[in-house]
């Protein structure tokens, strides 16, 4: 059985979106291929009222789930920094979540603690740290850039390492 997964790290400026394809084969972990798809992010410009952004997101969001056509997605469960900041990243996350539920697209929330072990074995990762696993796990020759695509990348196989253990 092959699952397309798409991982999203929630933004109102940039969204990180990554794409991988699990194949897995038997029951056993061995028997498990995973390939990167596609990643890349969706911008939204600054100088645009928030409510347009807003749209914008929804739109090219749409546009995203035509190309990629996933079976499940992972998104990243907020985690607060700044007041101002996590404001603007929960809007854009409620969009993300409007459109899932329009698709009924089933998803998986994973907390930045939870890929961090998922990908390094260890919570309290360095971000670099989860880059290179990303970059190991998909076999590629260097990290995703930008940062919020290779973070999309780690959500997206965080899922697959989940629905491998289900």
């Amino acid at each position: 059985m092959t699952r397309q997964i798409l991982g999203l790290d929630p933004g109102l400026a940039i969204v990180g979106f990554g794409a991988i394809s699990l194949e897995q084969r038997s029951a056993k972990l061995s028997d498990t291929t995973i390939k990167m798809v596609d990643f890349g992010v969706i911008r939204t410009p600054s100088d645009m009222e928030i409510t347009q952004r807003l749209c914008t997101l929804f739109d090219d969001l749409h546009t995203l789930l035509d190309q990629l056509q996933p079976d499940v997605v992972a998104i990243e469960r907020l985690f607060f920094y700044r007041m101002a900041n996590t404001i603007l990243v929960a809007q854009a996350r409620g969009v993300i979540m409007l459109v899932l539920g329009q698709r009924r697209l089933p998803y998986l929330e994973f907390a930045p603690p939870q890929i961090k072990q998922a990908l390094t074995s260890y919570g309290k990762a360095e971000k670099i740290e989860v880059q290179e696993a990303v970059m190991r796990e998909l076999d590629l020759e260097e990290i995703p850039q930008p940062d919020d695509a290779a973070d999309a990348l780690a959500l997206a196989l965080t899922a697959a390492f989940k629905l491998t253990d289900d």
